[in-house]
């Protein structure tokens, strides 16, 4: 999983550490982040690591990498922050099309998928397939109200708390559904 947005130091650490956190037990996953105009090395932001330590993670030496094609590549899917940066993706690597969605979009989507037609998969790798497959096949069909994170660079640290939980929460049931459990606390895995 490849999250990306401008800067690679608020919005994907915040969603790159929150997965990470999620998945812990999972193994086999792989989670990076990149942005779209940053440079390497720069720590993320004051205000994502409060957030992260909020929603109960952190984000420990996190430090901002630039978006390169092989990244793309290897992803077998990538969320990103706004739809300026999906398409920058899918400039950038045209075959990744079919992969890439906005955070937003992603979490709409996947919310409309019946649960068990990915938590029946026992492997984690069936179950991103899966999940990547239905979304996919909701898209154009499942209206998706609002498919970008702001940028909360610069604004004060209540914007930074709502971008924070909003990323969460478009992210709580893909996480949920990658890591084997249901809806009603179960767990497949």
């Amino acid at each position: 999983m490849l999250y990306v947005c401008t800067g690679n130091i608020c919005r994907s650490p915040i969603a790159e550490c929150l997965t990470r956190t999620a998945l812990a037990a999972v193994p086999g996953v792989e989670v990076g982040s990149a942005g779209t105009r940053t440079v390497a090395g720069v720590p993320i932001s004051a205000g994502a690591r409060e957030v992260l330590r909020l929603l109960g993670t952190e984000a420990g030496e996190f430090v901002s990498r630039p978006l390169g094609a092989e990244m793309v590549e290897e992803a077998d899917l990538v969320l990103t922050a706004t739809r300026r940066h999906r398409a920058e993706v899918v400039t950038r690597v045209p075959a990744s099309m079919g992969r890439v969605f906005t955070i937003g979009e992603f979490g709409a989507l996947v919310r409309a998928v019946p649960e068990a037609l990915v938590t029946r998969f026992l492997e984690v790798g069936e179950r991103g397939r899966a999940l990547l497959a239905e979304a996919t096949a909701r898209r154009g069909v499942v209206r998706v109200a609002d498919p970008d994170v702001i940028d909360p660079i610069g604004r004060s640290g209540r914007v930074y708390r709502a971008v924070g939980r909003r990323i969460a929460a478009e992210l709580s049931v893909p996480l949920r559904l990658l890591a084997g459990g249901t809806e009603s606390g179960g767990d497949r895995s």
